[in-house]
């Protein structure tokens, strides 16, 4: 396909602006002459794709790939296949995901120009984040937003935009697959990036892990709670996020919320609240009024420790429960100023 490739090289810019024109002018267009473009939109955005993914038998041109990458910021088609999307069938729509995708990867000259193309033009990003809200596009959007958010400047922008609250919501719709997706997309916003996490986290602690408390950890949903503690642990034990940790372990009402949930008749956010729970008892900073909860709990919670284990063997659960409970059962009341 190399030299096929060659042979479509010189071609590429006309096939991008031949689907941008044809993108542009779909609702123009009468009802069956509507049908025969959509087709070759279609078909278009598959020549694409294959242009920069190959297929089974044959590799992409880097070469080609840059130049059509090129071709696709410069004529504003990227903003096209964002904002047409609800326009195009679903075989296209796949495909477009998958371009859209790919772009995020491609370099030209050594540079990701979809990263500098999506700061100067930030609002497709607003669009991608409201996409959750209409389930036909849902997942489309949501593949695509991930994919743009492996450029830090661009995660930093969402956190810091005010989009992220919206997430919050987006995880509790009803619809289950939109919400997971949701689910996924919030986890790589709060994870992928771990010095623009750690800023964002502390320059916005209140408001942040009160609208994770309220809305995530004391869902009525249980698949959001169980996503929503294992996600604690993995941002409170994350490096970066020491000082955002030890804020959080020194409050006595997150280890209320932790304390409920190991009450939780399933295992699995038992286990997940637990991994939490030992940072709390683990702090040797630990405030006064943390010291007299556990105290006041301890007969309560080594009763509850005693029978505590996983399912399948796990030695460094074993010896994390065996140290909390030492702790437990060591501690000694203080005063509280």
């Amino acid at each position: 396909m190399k030299g096929l490739f060659k042979g479509k090289s010189k071609n590429s810019g006309g096939l991008v602006r031949v689907t941008k024109d044809l993108l542009l002018s779909l609702d123009m267009i009468p009802g069956p002459k509507r049908e025969e473009k959509m087709a070759e939109i279609t078909r278009n955005i598959r020549e694409i794709k294959f242009t920069l993914y190959g297929n089974s038998e044959y590799e992409p041109v880097p070469e080609i790939c840059a130049q059509i990458t090129q071709e696709i910021f410069q004529d504003g088609a990227f903003r096209l296949f964002i904002q047409c999307l609800p326009k195009l069938d679903l075989e296209a729509r796949k495909d477009t995901t998958q371009v859209v995708a790919n772009l995020q990867r491609q370099q030209v000259h050594s540079r990701l120009i979809a990263s500098d193309y999506l700061e100067a033009n930030k609002d497709l990003l607003d669009i991608l984040i409201a996409g959750y809200e209409n389930t036909d596009i849902a997942l489309h959007y949501g593949a695509m937003f991930r994919e743009c958010i492996r450029h830090q400047s661009i995660a930093r922008y969402v956190l810091e935009s005010g989009s992220v609250r919206k997430f919050f919501t987006y995880i509790e719709l009803p619809n289950f697959d939109v919400a997971s997706d949701a689910s996924a997309t919030f986890k790589e916003l709060l994870t992928r990036h771990k010095s623009t996490v750690a800023d964002f986290l502390t320059k916005n602690y209140d408001w942040f892990f009160q609208e994770y408390n309220c809305k995530l950890l004391e869902s009525s949903n249980y698949i959001t709670r169980r996503q929503a503690v294992k996600l604690l642990g993995e941002i409170l034990l994350e490096r970066s996020n020491v000082r955002v940790m030890m804020r959080y372990v020194s409050s006595k009402e997150n280890l209320r919320i932790m304390m409920n949930l190991l009450r939780e008749p399933s295992k699995n956010i038992q286990i997940e609240a637990f991994h939490v729970f030992k940072v709390f008892v683990a702090n040797v900073n630990k405030p006064p009024e943390i010291v007299t909860i556990l105290v006041a709990n301890r007969t309560k919670l080594l009763r509850f420790f005693s029978d505590f284990k996983t399912e399948k063997e796990d030695e460094q659960f074993d010896q994390d429960k065996a140290q909390v409970v030492k702790e437990i059962a060591n501690l000694e009341p203080r005063d509280q100023a």
